[in-house]
Protein backbone atom coordinates (compact mmCIF):
# COMPACT_ATOMS: atom_id res chain seq x y z
CA UNK A 1 0.00 0.00 0.00
CA UNK A 2 1.44 3.52 -0.56
CA UNK A 3 2.14 5.32 1.77
CA UNK A 4 -0.40 8.50 0.46
CA UNK A 5 -3.09 5.73 -0.14
CA UNK A 6 -6.18 7.21 1.28
CA UNK A 7 -8.57 4.48 1.20
CA UNK A 8 -7.80 0.34 1.11
CA UNK A 9 -7.78 -1.42 -2.22
CA UNK A 10 -11.05 -1.71 -3.60
CA UNK A 11 -12.78 -0.12 -0.82
CA UNK A 12 -14.12 2.57 1.29
CA UNK A 13 -12.44 1.88 4.20
CA UNK A 14 -9.72 4.64 5.24
CA UNK A 15 -5.80 3.23 5.85
CA UNK A 16 -5.36 3.67 9.26
CA UNK A 17 -2.90 7.02 8.58
CA UNK A 18 -6.13 8.67 6.29
CA UNK A 19 -8.25 7.39 9.32
CA UNK A 20 -5.99 9.40 12.16
CA UNK A 21 -5.96 12.33 10.23
CA UNK A 22 -9.61 12.63 9.15
CA UNK A 23 -10.43 11.98 12.48
CA UNK A 24 -8.70 14.78 13.99
CA UNK A 25 -10.22 17.13 11.43
CA UNK A 26 -13.44 15.94 12.12
CA UNK A 27 -13.49 16.22 16.14
CA UNK A 28 -12.25 19.45 15.33
CA UNK A 29 -15.21 20.59 13.63
CA UNK A 30 -17.39 19.26 15.79
CA UNK A 31 -15.64 21.10 18.56
CA UNK A 32 -16.24 24.38 16.67
CA UNK A 33 -19.99 23.49 15.52
CA UNK A 34 -20.55 21.99 18.89
CA UNK A 35 -21.71 18.63 17.16
CA UNK A 36 -21.75 15.07 18.95
CA UNK A 37 -19.63 12.58 17.24
CA UNK A 38 -19.21 8.93 18.28
CA UNK A 39 -15.99 6.80 18.00
CA UNK A 40 -17.36 3.06 17.69
CA UNK A 41 -14.81 0.35 17.64
CA UNK A 42 -15.29 -3.22 16.77
CA UNK A 43 -12.77 -6.28 17.78
CA UNK A 44 -13.18 -8.97 15.68
CA UNK A 45 -11.87 -12.66 16.75
CA UNK A 46 -11.85 -16.04 15.25
CA UNK A 47 -11.96 -19.46 16.54
CA UNK A 48 -9.43 -21.38 15.30
CA UNK A 49 -8.17 -25.14 16.57
CA UNK A 50 -10.37 -24.55 20.05
CA UNK A 51 -8.79 -21.15 20.85
CA UNK A 52 -9.86 -17.51 19.96
CA UNK A 53 -7.41 -15.64 17.65
CA UNK A 54 -7.27 -12.09 16.72
CA UNK A 55 -9.37 -12.06 13.45
CA UNK A 56 -7.15 -12.01 10.66
CA UNK A 57 -7.14 -8.92 7.58
CA UNK A 58 -9.85 -10.44 5.41
CA UNK A 59 -12.15 -10.97 7.87
CA UNK A 60 -11.97 -7.54 9.33
CA UNK A 61 -12.15 -6.73 5.80
CA UNK A 62 -16.00 -8.57 5.85
CA UNK A 63 -17.22 -7.15 8.45
CA UNK A 64 -15.95 -3.53 7.43
CA UNK A 65 -18.44 -4.60 4.15
CA UNK A 66 -21.21 -5.48 6.45
CA UNK A 67 -20.80 -2.32 8.50
CA UNK A 68 -20.13 -0.28 5.17
CA UNK A 69 -23.61 -1.32 3.90
CA UNK A 70 -25.57 0.00 6.91
CA UNK A 71 -23.88 3.28 7.80
CA UNK A 72 -24.12 6.48 6.25
CA UNK A 73 -21.56 7.48 3.67
CA UNK A 74 -20.53 10.21 5.22
CA UNK A 75 -19.16 7.70 8.42
CA UNK A 76 -15.73 6.93 8.52
CA UNK A 77 -14.74 3.31 8.46
CA UNK A 78 -11.02 1.97 8.81
CA UNK A 79 -9.01 -0.91 9.68
CA UNK A 80 -7.29 0.85 12.56
CA UNK A 81 -5.35 -2.23 13.84
CA UNK A 82 -4.93 -5.93 14.07
CA UNK A 83 -8.39 -7.38 14.45
CA UNK A 84 -9.74 -3.79 14.89
CA UNK A 85 -12.47 -1.86 12.88
CA UNK A 86 -13.50 1.37 13.65
CA UNK A 87 -16.07 3.90 12.90
CA UNK A 88 -17.13 7.65 13.57
CA UNK A 89 -20.36 8.07 13.51
CA UNK A 90 -20.48 12.03 12.49
CA UNK A 91 -23.64 14.30 14.47
CA UNK A 92 -24.41 11.11 16.29
CA UNK A 93 -24.50 11.18 20.28
CA UNK A 94 -24.46 7.88 21.98
CA UNK A 95 -28.08 7.20 22.11
CA UNK A 96 -28.23 7.27 18.14
CA UNK A 97 -25.12 5.37 17.98
CA UNK A 98 -26.20 2.33 20.36
CA UNK A 99 -29.56 2.58 17.50
CA UNK A 100 -26.76 2.09 14.86
CA UNK A 101 -24.48 -0.20 16.52
CA UNK A 102 -28.20 -2.44 17.38
CA UNK A 103 -28.15 -2.42 13.64
CA UNK A 104 -24.53 -3.80 12.87
CA UNK A 105 -25.32 -6.15 15.44
CA UNK A 106 -28.02 -7.36 13.68
CA UNK A 107 -26.38 -7.81 10.42
CA UNK A 108 -23.32 -9.22 11.32
CA UNK A 109 -24.66 -11.85 13.17
CA UNK A 110 -27.08 -12.77 10.75
CA UNK A 111 -23.82 -12.88 7.94
CA UNK A 112 -22.62 -15.65 6.57
CA UNK A 113 -18.79 -15.71 7.85
CA UNK A 114 -15.82 -18.62 7.27
CA UNK A 115 -15.60 -18.77 10.85
CA UNK A 116 -17.85 -18.10 13.67
CA UNK A 117 -16.57 -14.86 15.60
CA UNK A 118 -16.40 -13.59 18.54
CA UNK A 119 -17.01 -9.82 18.34
CA UNK A 120 -16.64 -6.55 20.86
CA UNK A 121 -18.24 -3.27 20.08
CA UNK A 122 -17.28 -0.35 22.13
CA UNK A 123 -18.43 3.62 21.59
CA UNK A 124 -17.26 6.89 23.38
CA UNK A 125 -19.06 10.12 22.23
CA UNK A 126 -17.59 13.81 22.18
CA UNK A 127 -18.11 15.86 24.27
CA UNK A 128 -20.12 13.10 26.43
CA UNK A 129 -17.23 10.68 27.28
CA UNK A 130 -13.77 12.40 25.88
CA UNK A 131 -12.46 15.61 24.67
CA UNK A 132 -9.68 14.85 22.38
CA UNK A 133 -8.85 12.01 19.68
CA UNK A 134 -6.59 10.41 22.37
CA UNK A 135 -9.05 9.68 25.43
CA UNK A 136 -11.94 9.40 22.74
CA UNK A 137 -9.96 6.12 21.34
CA UNK A 138 -9.24 5.32 25.04
CA UNK A 139 -12.57 5.67 25.72
CA UNK A 140 -14.73 3.60 23.02
CA UNK A 141 -11.99 0.73 23.37
CA UNK A 142 -12.44 0.56 27.16
CA UNK A 143 -16.75 1.03 26.98
CA UNK A 144 -17.88 -2.26 25.99
CA UNK A 145 -21.75 -1.71 24.76
CA UNK A 146 -21.39 -5.42 23.59
CA UNK A 147 -19.78 -8.48 23.18
CA UNK A 148 -21.20 -11.98 21.69
CA UNK A 149 -20.30 -14.64 19.53
CA UNK A 150 -21.74 -13.85 16.13
CA UNK A 151 -22.17 -14.68 12.61
CA UNK A 152 -22.89 -18.18 11.43
CA UNK A 153 -20.01 -19.84 10.02
CA UNK A 154 -20.57 -21.06 6.01
CA UNK A 155 -22.05 -24.72 5.38
CA UNK A 156 -21.18 -26.27 2.38
CA UNK A 157 -23.91 -26.07 0.26
CA UNK A 158 -23.74 -29.27 -2.64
Amino acid sequence: MAPDQFFEEGSRVLTPHAFEFVLDGELRRAVRSQNFLTLVVLEARREWGGLEVTADDGTVAEVATVVGREVRDTDLIAKTDKGILSLVLLDADIDNSTQVIDRLVSRIDHYDFQTQLRISVGAACYPTHAVDVDSLKQQAMSRTVVSWRGGSPRTSRN
